[in-house]
């Protein structure tokens, strides 16, 4: 856990820099589109706040008043920053729809460009830190805010492409006209963000390798039950909750039925971190035919 809190600290000072040049940039230039690239920076700022809270929050042990823990606090950080980012989005098409209206030629047009590309080399580096790691950690807090960087390092790539053509050509409109496309990108990445997140917060099942996996391991681990049925799984932030129902025959000791679970429970544990499991022993009579068949 302390890696994800220092990426999240990482993030914080990564975001100030990326908003001062790209702030410098368009203080140069005067350009809407620059000022759109900046204003999402402001939100990258904010949201690294809010993933670091998240991250310490969510590392809290379970508690009387948590039982399962806090896992799902990382998922309110992503929906924070899909709100965020949207947002800032709409305060770029006021911008946008400003510049519409009075279209000016730019000031130091290159300067600014180069200035603020050098932003944006730093922001594809660090977002590709977050999202591979973020996924390592299994921290969404950390994956959507790296998400959202490689969005940010797109749209300043399409900025500095339109804002030359606007130079090269002298047509000024397009100025404001990329802007407006910038805040459209961004509306869109905002919504897949709050999407993904929400997806989470409604206790949604494990990917269907990790469920191949988990049946796997059920199968070959639960020698001398007769099989498995009701699986059912949910993630919360890097948590992974399993519980199913084990049938055992019917002259099967307590004893050995819990030796029977203790091994799933710890080869699942130990080959895929899951953090709660719950097993319900059943007897043969019990037995739907169904689910997963133990092997031998």
């Amino acid at each position: 856990m302390m890696t994800t809190i220092k990426l999240a600290i990482g993030s914080i000072f990564v975001g100030f820099a990326v908003l001062g040049l790209k702030t410098l940039a368009y203080w140069l230039t005067g350009s809407v589109a620059l000022l759109s690239d900046a204003l999402e920076s402001t939100v990258n700022v904010a949201t690294a706040f809010a993933a670091l809270i998240a991250i310490r929050v969510a590392a809290k042990p379970a508690d009387a008043d948590h039982p399962w823990g806090h896992h799902k606090a990382e998922f309110f950080s992503a929906v924070l920053e899909g709100v965020m980012i949207i947002v800032a989005a709409l305060l770029i098409l006021h911008e946008a729809y400003d510049g519409f209206m009075t279209p000016a030629p730019l000031d130091a047009p290159l300067e600014g460009l180069l200035i603020n590309m050098g932003a944006t080399v730093i922001n594809g580096i660090w977002a590709w830190v977050l999202v591979s790691r973020g996924r390592e950690q299994k921290s969404p807090a950390l994956v959507a805010d790296g998400k959202h960087l490689v969005t940010d390092v797109l749209t300043s790539v399409g900025v500095a492409a339109g804002v030359l053509l606007a130079v090269g050509t002298g047509w000024w409109i397009l100025d404001p006209l990329l802007a407006a496309l910038v805040a459209v990108n961004i509306l869109w990445s905002g919504w897949k963000i709050v999407r993904d997140s929400l997806s989470g917060l409604m206790d949604e099942a494990v990917s269907e390798a990790t469920l191949a996996r988990i049946r796997e391991i059920i199968a070959t681990q639960a020698d001398g039950a007769t099989e498995a049925h009701d699986l059912r799984t949910r993630h919360a932030g890097s948590a992974i909750f399993i519980d199913f129902h084990l049938v055992v025959p019917g002259d099967t000791t307590v004893f050995e039925a819990h030796e029977i679970c203790d091994r799933i429970e710890n080869a699942l544990k130990e080959k895929l971190e899951v953090t709660h499991i719950t097993i319900h022993v059943e007897p043969e009579h019990k037995s739907k035919q169904t689910g997963i068949i133990v092997l031998d």
